[in-house]
């Protein structure tokens, strides 16, 4: 399977998307040499079966998703400052800052204003408070009203945030995945409540996916090595092919994009495999292919037309030149 990655929203890159078993390897690179505006020397077999120059797969193959790093958190402040700050319990499943909402405000505009918002079939949010404040506020609907027939996204002053409820309609569908969470173990603020709790705080969000009401992956002494989230990054994605959404908004955390994204573009230039792997500011976007070579999808194209539409012999063109000529002569 091959990722690409948009930005900006479009800009693309190119980088391979490895199997779990091969993506974690340490692979040699060189840096290619410079060619030419107009011309470049012929790929060599070895060069073409490791995509470089351009790519071509399938449209039918290919999704695009929206990386979204959640935006300021209460433990980024001091974090930010000072890694062991992480530690403080104050700090459990941390929630945005003001300047974090004014981050979602911020990107909930951009992404209306290209364009973006009406593309995306699905949201997936990681299950913490702070993903959750950030995948409603940037994509749910306009003016939440009280009624009996829908419920909010996110309701009033969810988590005493003095935020107004956030509408269902008109809107993407929001679902949690726990694989898309933030390094699990050791640190308070990444460990989620009860997701009753956020099922109240955050009614219209689909929590089914998520078998455990209480938090049973966190660890309060262990934590998850690079690694494993690496790993469990690379399952997240290849899980997406079991969904049937083209175009998905994923809201998740920084350690998990940068090791997950780290595995990625080792057969790309080493600038745009620089760009790919660097960390998520908060509330950042950036938009990507992933691509299927490995068929692990199965949804067919939506858009190729088999011809042949009434069937008939395929002629060479000199005889059916002839049989045009006589098809003339006969009517004339």
């Amino acid at each position: 399977m091959t990722i690409s990655c948009l930005s900006n929203p479009c800009h693309l890159y190119y980088l391979k998307f490895f199997s779990p078993s091969t993506s974690l390897r340490s692979q040699s690179s060189s840096t290619p040499s410079p060619i030419s505006a107009f011309s470049r020397s012929p790929l060599s077999a070895t060069e073409m079966d490791s995509g470089a120059g351009s790519s071509l797969i399938p449209l039918h193959r290919c999704k695009t998703i929206h990386l979204v790093r959640h935006a300021q958190g209460i433990h980024n402040v001091e974090g930010d400052k000072n890694y062991k700050s992480y530690l403080n319990p104050e700090y459990f499943d941390a929630e945005l800052t003001p300047l974090g909402w004014q981050q979602v405000d911020n990107l909930r505009k951009h992404v209306r204003s290209c364009g973006l918002y009406k593309k995306i079939d699905l949201v997936i949010v990681s299950p913490l408070l702070r993903t959750l404040q950030t995948a409603v506020g940037v994509f749910g609907g306009e003016g939440y009203a009280d009624r009996l027939d829908v419920v909010p996204l996110m309701s009033a002053n969810a988590a005493n945030s003095s935020r107004p409820a956030i509408s269902s309609l008109d809107c993407p569908p929001v679902i949690a995945v726990e694989l898309c969470r933030e390094h699990l173990g050791v640190h308070p603020c990444d460990k989620r409540r009860n997701i009753s709790d956020y099922q109240y705080l955050f009614p219209a969000v689909d929590f089914s996916l998520i078998e455990s009401d209480e938090d049973i992956l966190w660890k309060a002494n262990v934590r998850e090595t690079k690694e494993e989230v690496a790993a469990r990054g690379l399952k997240f994605l290849d899980w997406l092919w079991t969904r049937k959404e083209k175009e998905i908004a994923i809201v998740t955390h920084s350690g998990f994009l940068f090791h997950t994204l780290k595995t990625f573009g080792n057969d790309c230039h080493p600038l745009v495999k620089k760009e790919i792997c660097k960390h998520f500011a908060n509330c950042e976007l950036r938009s990507m292919v992933i691509l299927d070579k490995s068929m692990a999808g199965s949804d067919p194209s939506t858009t190729n037309y088999p011809g042949k539409i009434p069937p008939g012999p395929d002629l060479p063109s000199d005889v059916a030149k002839e049989n045009n000529v006589e098809k003339e002569g006969s009517n004339s």
